[in-house]
């Protein structure tokens, strides 16, 4: 076998359950993250689906394991690689570092003991192996005759502490050298709280996701005013607008956004009206109390992660920094409630889903396949005076797929085995996406000084990665460049 060799353990079947094993010789691998499975998408092999969760690959020679990011579907099986045996270091950056093992509490929870005492070592045995890298700072794997290795994190923009990964292969015996690069998920430019993602400098081999590879997100400012156009249009119904999200990422640019929008109105009402205008009527998108509207923040683990991620304010972005200083406070502004309590969470859907008073709700998971989104759903999906908001992607074979897609013709949807007529509203609103869109992705490539002989796509639907595949051939070409594009499997 040729090495460095590359095996696919997840993301190849569509977007999620990221798992990827880099061989770098006949006794050393490194492997880079070991997420979920989410909706009906299966592992290489067609038998790890989201019920089942088990190891299937061998672990024999692998050294450490890289989490680019703290996403259920990059991390969500660690739990389940440490129960197969696995003995090694979980490499990460330091905003993951501490991020990570929230997660993986809710993970182990979630698939082996709520326990206290078991959760308490568990946890214990998770910070005992996390070593938190900086990023820009190289990290020895191997160090001997045969085989020299190391890697380096880089920002990736995805989420706060998100990171692709450079490997540095040396083989002393040849003299031949390798630079493998895996993307992890690359985010968009200008996301709100996140530095941009860091530029590629050289790679031998790219491993690049591809979820949005065929299409492009709108600018910024346009999709800022999109979702207050899609607020205004929603709560003038007065009803809810729910916002599945995950804990993660998502949840903290939603409030980001919706702290600038309240601002904004709130320096837009202390002007004067201009001479003849008129308050507006109930049913009106001028009638609506901003200065009041409840940002509803439905979800205990998303608390947590907003919490950490104000904790980790030094990793945040020049514009969000520049905002505190001038004394304001994007995820702690004065409209948002947190709800905790399964019994407040039941109290809350209650008094949204009878009373006429208009809210935003943001609830996990964001696929709609669990979570406390379920149950605003049933109670809300039947009244038009309710919106649904999708801001993120939905996989195949999810609830939220399904709404997205028979919503608009007025079908229905079945959770827990029963059927629910969907009568709500249902927007989306891809430019909220934490992924780098077709150009991202093809910058990512292009702007790199020295380029890859090799290029493998994963992380995308298979339409998706193929599209994107033949662009990318194009963009080279234009260039003058001949690069192996695979469609990993």
């Amino acid at each position: 076998m040729r090495y460095p060799s590359i095996v696919h353990h997840g993301a190849v079947s569509g977007v999620t359950g990221s798992c990827h094993q880099l061989r770098m010789d006949a006794e050393h691998s490194l492997l880079v993250d070991c997420g979920l499975f989410q909706g009906t998408e299966t592992s290489p092999g067609g038998g790890a689906g989201a019920n089942r969760l088990e190891i299937e690959f061998s672990l024999a020679g692998i050294l450490a394991l890289v989490a680019t990011h703290v996403h259920i579907d990059h991390v969500g099986r660690i739990p389940y690689l440490l129960a197969a045996g696995f003995k090694g270091p979980i490499l990460c950056s330091e905003p993951s570092a501490k991020l990570l093992p929230i997660v993986l509490e809710d993970a182990f929870k979630l698939g082996f003991s709520r326990d206290q005492d078991k959760v308490a070592r568990y946890l214990k045995l998770i910070e005992q192996r996390i070593v938190a890298l900086p990023y820009k700072t190289w990290f020895s794997l191997v160090d001997s005759a045969q085989l020299q290795a190391r890697i380096r994190l880089q920002r990736a923009g995805h989420i706060l502490g998100s990171a692709y990964v450079e490997v540095d292969l040396h083989y002393p015996a040849t003299g031949v050298r390798k630079r493998v690069v895996f993307s992890g998920d690359l985010g968009a430019p200008h996301a709100p709280i996140l530095p941009a993602p860091k530029a590629l400098h050289r790679a031998d081999i790219l491993v690049i996701e591809s979820t949005y590879g065929d299409r492009l997100h709108e600018d910024r400012r346009n999709r800022r005013k999109r979702l207050e156009a899609v607020l205004e249009q929603a709560l003038a119904d007065q009803g809810t607008v729910l916002i599945p999200a995950f804990s993660i990422g998502r949840t903290q640019e939603l409030l980001y956004e919706l702290e600038d929008i309240l601002h904004r109105r709130a320096r837009r009402n202390q002007l004067p009206l201009p001479a003849g205008e008129r308050v507006g009527v109930r049913g009106s998108a001028s009638a609506i109390d901003w200065h009041n509207l409840p940002i509803i923040l439905d979800s205990p683990l998303a608390s947590r992660f907003t919490r950490v991620y104000r904790e980790l304010e030094p990793f945040w972005d020049v514009e969000a920094l520049a905002r505190v200083r001038g004394g304001r406070k994007p995820l702690t502004f004065d409209n948002l409630l947190t709800v905790d309590s399964h019994q407040a969470h039941l109290a809350m859907v209650n008094r949204l889903a009878q009373t006429g008073q208009p809210a935003i709700v943001i609830a996990g998971n964001g696929m709609c396949s669990s979570g406390r989104i379920v149950n605003y759903l049933k109670a809300m999906l039947g009244d038009v005076r309710h919106n649904v908001l999708f801001v993120g992607y939905q996989a195949e074979g999810t609830i939220g797929r399904q709404i997205k897609r028979f919503g608009p013709k007025g079908g229905f949807v079945e959770m827990d085995g029963q059927r629910y007529d969907i009568r709500a509203q249902v927007h989306t609103m891809g430019g909220y996406s934490a992924h780098a869109d077709q150009k991202g992705l093809l910058g990512f490539v292009t702007r790199m000084r020295h380029w890859p002989s090799e290029v493998r796509i994963v992380h995308g639907e298979r339409t998706v990665k193929e599209r994107f595949a033949r662009t990318l051939v194009q963009c080279l070409a234009k260039k003058g460049h001949v690069v192996e594009v695979v469609i990993a499997e």
